[in-house]
């Protein structure tokens, strides 16, 4: 009961009480302002925003209550010697734990861009058609764990591989928190199985990449000239009818200056696929700005074990079945329920494995400025 009480404490401090219920309020007065939906995209914005605020509190007052419960439900049990009662404080106390785990990751969200949508990009790797096949077993996977979290997932480009599985795929995913929690994806995902297109039956190692990036909004104010950009249209690929596949409707943006390229053909229409492919390379441009400004930061702190290496995950289904987190040292058995989308363990392993290596580079650094302001002040 008393780690309960303090991680609730710690929790509440986190969130600032004070501040969510002055938030909430704010929200609510935007809400009912009779001219909030002559903005669609803004009223989508505060309505989200409130009910994400409004469950935020009713979860810590809720647990709150449901410690208080079930400290009066253990006394009660004890005085009277009634072990069923007391078996039922530790059961509703063990939900509870469980319950402020999951809202500890949540305060551990607080990156510039964890609230909001994700882009998650799929590219097969060495392996050949086993790694195609690979990139499509991922793609679905994700896909059902969106399904299973409540979160809205589209799938924006698709490009196929000719044997079998994709070469490539793009998803937005969106839902409060999508990318800071499915930012601890990105990175090298490895297979390893008897392959089902080895007539021999050999094992097989495949790889997949997952590049994940937050999905950019109007204020984030991406310039990027019209001189930049190369833009070619083409048919559609693919599965998506005769509307898709008989008309130019496939957009491919190259951005010069950088060489990235996106690709495009959700959509039926040439302009919705442009916007799209438009959205996605400011989201990617946005992270690389980012990244040059943190460079500097990253270079005072020295050599930090805060990189990913190039591979994050292993799947393993031969000789043994096991998924295993390469960073966080997590790992289940239950290899189904992984494909399946059951990655709420190895997401929030990895948020509290991220949330350490910031802690820990942000020590680095400040050791650095300290020692390089002394070294000043001495000469």
């Amino acid at each position: 009961m008393s780690e309960a009480r303090a991680k609730w404490e710690t929790i509440a401090k986190a969130v600032d009480l004070d501040a969510l219920r002055a938030r909430i309020a704010d929200l609510e007065q935007q809400a009912s302002a009779p001219s909030l939906w002559d903005d669609t995209e803004h009223a989508q914005k505060v309505t989200s925003q409130l009910s994400a605020s409004q469950t935020q509190l009713r979860k810590l007052e809720e647990t709150r209550s449901s410690l208080d419960d079930i400290e009066t439900l253990y006394e009660l049990g004890s005085e009277e010697g009634d072990e069923d009662s007391l078996e039922e404080a530790r059961a509703e106390l063990a939900q509870t734990r469980s319950q402020l785990d999951a809202m500890e990751v949540q305060t551990l969200m607080d990156g510039e861009y964890d609230e909001r949508a994700a882009v998650l990009t799929i590219r097969s790797g060495a392996g050949g058609v086993d790694a195609a096949d690979w990139a499509q077993m991922l793609l679905r996977q994700y896909l059902r764990y969106a399904e299973r979290a409540g979160f809205k997932a589209q799938v924006l480009d698709t490009s196929y591989a000719e044997e079998a599985g994709i070469k490539s795929a793009t998803v937005q995913i969106t839902g409060d928190y999508a990318y800071g929690k499915l930012s601890v994806e990105g990175g090298t995902h490895r297979l390893v199985r008897i392959s089902p297109f080895d007539n021999q039956g050999r094992r097989q190692t495949s790889f997949a990449a997952v590049e994940v990036i937050p999905l950019v909004e109007a204020t984030d104010h991406i310039d990027v000239p019209d001189s930049d950009i190369r833009i070619d249209t083409y048919m559609s690929s693919g599965p998506g009818g005769q509307g898709v596949n008989t008309t130019y409707s496939a957009v491919r943006l190259t951005h010069i200056p950088t060489g990235i390229v996106i690709t495009m053909q959700d959509e039926r229409s040439q302009i919705q696929n442009r916007a799209a492919a438009m959205s996605i390379l400011q989201s990617k441009l946005l992270v690389m700005k980012h990244e040059e400004e943190a460079k500097t930061r990253k270079e005072l702190a020295g050599d930090i074990k805060a990189s990913w290496g190039d591979q994050m995950r292993s799947y393993v289904l031969h000789p043994y079945q096991m998924v295993k987190d390469l960073r966080t040292g997590y790992e289940t058995s239950d290899t189904q329920g992984v494909f399946d989308g059951d990655l709420d363990a190895f997401i929030d392993a990895g948020i509290r494995w991220r949330h350490q290596q910031r802690r820990e580079a942000a020590e680095a650094a400040e050791a650095a400025e300290a020692a390089e302001a002394a070294e000043t002040t001495e000469a």
